[in-house]
This record gives C-alpha cells, structure tokens and sequence, in this order.
C-alpha cells in the first residue's frame, strides 16, 4: 500500500521552528508526500533547486509483528481500536511489552537527498520527517505502514491472532478450580476441597441396545437422494476455509455464525431453490430474510454484517471517500452527500454506499422505502457508486 498527500504542502510552521533562520527548509516546500512500507519521499524545493529526498526506516520482522498482535490480543481495549481502524494509546505499552519499537528512534532511519549538504540527515530530510510526524497527527495508521504494515493486512494478521488463541483455549480445556472455587462447599454440605480430592465416581451400566428396525418391504421414501449430501459438501467446504486460512492461503478466517446466519449463508450459496425457500419460510421476516440473502450473495460475511449494523469509521476514511466522490461530479452537479456513521446517502437520488470494516464500499439502492444491497462492493467509493448509476 502507498499513501500520498493530494497536494504541495508547506513546512508547519511549529516544526519550521526547530531549524536556523534561512535555513532552506524552512524557507522552502515540500511537494506530496508519499509514504510506503519503510520509506517516506517527497521533492524538497530550495529557491529555484528541486531534490529528491527519501528517508528509509527500519520494517518490523515477522516475529516482531508475531510478538505485537499476541500482546494487542491481550488487552480488549487495545483490540477493539486496532480493529476499529484506531491506534490507541495502549498499542505503544503492548509494543513495548513484547519488544518492539514501533515509534521510529535513533539508528531506525537513513536519510538520502539529491542536495550536497554535509549534515546527515540533511535540512530537507528533516524537514520531511517533521512533515511525516504532522500527518501522522491526522492518520495514526501510517505508524503501521512505515513500519511495513497497512491497516488491512494488520487487521487481518491480529484477527487471525485472536481466533488461534480462542481455538487454542478450546482444545486446551477448563481450566483448573482456582482457590476461590474449592472454599466453597457444595450444595450438600461436603467440602469442596474434599470432593476434589476424592477419587472419581464409577459411571453408570450402558443401556441395553435399542431392538433392531422393523425390515421394510419398499424402498425408502425420498430414496436415490440422500438427505445428508448437501450438509456433508457444506461442512467440508467450511473445513477447506479453515484449513485454507490455518496455512496461510486465506487471509481471513470464516466466521462463527449463528443460526439466523447460517440460514442466510445456505439459502444464498445452496444451488437448490427448495431449501433457500423453506428457511424463508420458517425465517418469520421473509423480506428482511431476502435482504440479508441478496447481501451475502454480494459480500458474504462482511456484506451481511453492512446490512445488519452501522459503525463510526475514521474520519480520515470519510474525508478521503467525499474527496474521491467529489472528483468524478462537476461542481454544479454535485448532489447532497449526507454522512451518518458509515453511510453516505445521495440526497435526492435513493441512492448509498456503505462503508464496510473490510475496508469495502457496499452500493445500496431504496426500493419501496427500504435500503437493499444493489452491486458488488469496491475498495473504491467511486467504482461503487458507478455501479449503481449503471443499473
């Protein structure tokens, strides 16, 4: 991922102070500045001069980035503003408990410049770095990206994290009573503590075996299908995900669904109409159930879950969609963009987008006063309203 500045930009004037009077740059500019995984560059102008200056920082390794999202994992508040596309205040004590410095310091960065001035790093290097320290003001996840991870790939990478710690807990079991737990005696007055101790029980005799099946003279009913097929072919396809996201093939893991969603997931990829129509029927709501069934088809998980709930995305996310938007209209023609949470709605027009946690614009179109999904989702909010004005 690359992240630019949309246009030229000044030197601030409270990082201007830390340089000489007539120092070029201070008295210079900076063009756009673009940063990437382990580099930040941008044109440094010194009166009629124009050089091309790049500072390179030291990336994290993998086992580093391992380390991070174990600690992050720990702490709820942290993992809810990573995945909430935040960097909380906590992210720096993870960091620092797992060992890694993630705010760049002393030896982490090297500077090179098309200028011949002695100092290392030159005024222009400086003044990117400064410049860099302004934006991360505005967008924190640059942290990450010059540290040789964008936002995407950090949510996805401490998602995994998560899922391989609760799947680990599951295999490794209850844990042992706690001191707490074997003070308290139980219900019949025995200590607990004694009970604990005391060997296991004898479990009781089996049942006798159930009589064998009367012997039918017919062919079953429903016979030369099997019924299980279909639940067979979809529990090893969910497998196969696992196991795909498990070595590395998937980025993301499939979610844990309940059972309202589950019959959203089978009603929108099982190829028999018989059975999307029968979990219509028993779903009690059959147009919200179309609803979520047309955005599975579009988006799957994620697509369902921009149906069902709204989120407060960060701004920086919203500005840089209105920009984007804003592009492609003239200015006369620009309808009324209205912005609630992670919705933009086209005043006038039944017309909307919504932004997904996947980083996704979903298109939704009103039809008989209700928002449905309409297009497949875009990274690009501007590629997502295009699909809608197609239609």
């Amino acid at each position: 991922m690359v992240w630019t500045t949309g246009a030229q930009v000044d030197v601030p004037a409270r990082y201007a102070a830390v340089f000489e009077p007539g120092d070029p740059a201070r008295t210079g500019r900076l063009g756009p500045v673009t940063v990437s995984p382990g580099r930040i560059a941008a044109q440094a102008y010194d009166g009629d001069a124009a050089f091309d200056t790049v500072v390179t920082f030291a990336e994290l390794d993998e086992d580093e980035w391992d380390r991070l999202w174990e600690c992050v994992a720990e702490r709820p508040s942290v993992l809810e503003g990573v995945l909430g596309g935040d960097l909380p205040p906590g992210l720096l004590e993870a960091a620092e408990d797992a060992r890694v410095r993630l705010l760049p310091g002393y030896g982490d960065l090297e500077g090179a410049c098309g200028c011949e001035e002695f100092e290392d790093p030159c005024s222009h290097a400086a003044a990117l770095c400064h410049q860099v320290s302004w934006l991360l003001d505005e967008d924190p996840s640059l942290l990450l990206l010059i540290r040789g991870r964008d936002l995407r790939r950090a949510r996805e990478e401490l998602t995994s994290v998560v899922l391989m710690q609760a799947m680990a807990g599951a295999v490794d079991g209850p844990e042992e009573p706690g001191e707490d737990a074997v003070r308290q005696p139980l219900p019949d007055g025995t200590p607990a503590r004694e009970a604990y101790a005391a060997p296991p029980a004898p479990l009781p005799p089996l049942p006798p075996l159930p009589r064998p099946a009367a012997r039918r003279t017919g062919p079953p009913p429903g016979a030369g299908a099997d019924p299980l097929a279909p639940l067979v072919v979809d529990a090893a396809s969910r497998a196969r995900e696992l196991l795909a996201h498990l070595h590395g093939f998937r980025p993301s893991a499939p979610l844990a669904l309940d059972a309202a969603r589950d019959a959203v997931r089978i009603a929108a990829t099982h190829p028999d109409p018989r059975a999307a129509a029968r979990l219509r029927e028993a779903s009690g709501a059959p147009e919200r159930f179309d609803r979520a069934v047309r955005a599975w088809r579009f988006g799957g998980p994620a697509g369902l879950d921009v149906l069902e709930t709204s989120w407060t995305p960060p701004r920086q996310d919203l500005a840089r969609a209105r920009t984007t938007l804003a592009a492609d209209w003239a200015q006369d023609e620009l309808p009324a963009l209205e912005v609630t949470d992670n919705r933009v709605t086209l005043g006038g027009r039944g017309l909307q987008l919504r932004y997904g946690r996947d980083d996704r614009w979903y298109p939704y179109q009103q039809e008989g006063g209700t928002w449905w999904p309409s297009a497949a989702p875009h990274p690009d909010p501007a590629d997502a309203l295009a699909a809608l004005l197609e239609d």
